[in-house]
This record gives C-alpha cells, structure tokens and sequence, in this order.
C-alpha cells in the first residue's frame, strides 16, 4: 500500500506553507499520476475532476528536523521510496532557470528545505514520519 506524507517547516507562515504543499503536490502527481482518481460526476450529471485516492496528511517540524529527514529518507536508497524536496532556493527563484542555475551552484549541506513530500511503501512513510505532528 502506498503513503504520502507532506512534511512542512512549521516556523513559513500560512501563505508559504500553503505554495510547498502545492508545489510538493504538483511534483507528487506528474510522478505518480496512478494516485489521482477518475473524473466523477455528482447526481445533476456536473463534472468533478479526479482527486488523490489515498490520504495526504500535512505535518511539520523544524529546519533542522526536515534537513535530518531528507538525510534519512535519502539513505533508504531506491527501496520504493520517494522524496520530494522544496527548498529556499525554489522559492526564492523568479523563474525555473534561475533555480536550476542556484541549485546547481549550492552544495545539498547548503540547503534549506521548507518542505518534503515522502512517499511509497506505507511500513517505511510512517518509520520516518510516524513521531511528526499534523499541521495544526
């Protein structure tokens, strides 16, 4: 069974905490299209786009605690597990050239997430993320 879980620094205020769950969420689907549900219709025959089939919940922790976590993630190797990064360095870019050319020029000891999706093997989400609060 496959999990997702959102990890968001919980010091970005509402507005920036709001674009890396979206941006993560963006990524999220081109990679995974399978977890994005059919078109539905409701009773008066109107069209709803398909949404997530599984759950996503939003939690959070610190800079420090999301740098760790992309570290341990990362050391899970291609085990099926998938990791998402959002960094100041995204954020801060005006256009996409502009952060491929600073991410390229910054050293990952470097960087600053604002936010991680995680996503795979439930078991190995809820390892790394299982002790993490939701957003409140």
């Amino acid at each position: 069974m496959t999990r997702c879980a959102f990890i968001i620094d919980r010091s970005l205020p509402p507005g920036l905490i709001a674009n890396t769950a979206a941006a993560l969420s963006l990524t999220l689907g081109k990679l995974r299209p399978d977890l994005v549900g059919d078109d539905l219709q409701d009773a008066d025959g109107i069209g709803h786009r398909g949404l997530t089939t599984i759950v996503m919940p939003i939690l959070v922790s610190d800079a420090d605690g999301l740098r760790e976590l992309h570290h341990r993630a990362a050391e899970q190797g291609p085990g099926g597990l998938g990791v998402i990064g959002m960094t100041d360095i995204a954020q801060r870019a005006k256009t996409y050239d502009d952060y491929r050319s600073r991410l390229a020029a910054t050293p990952q000891a470097a960087l600053r997430y604002l936010g991680l999706c995680l996503y795979g093997p439930a078991a190995l989400v809820r390892s790394l993320t299982g002790s993490l609060p939701l957003l409140k």
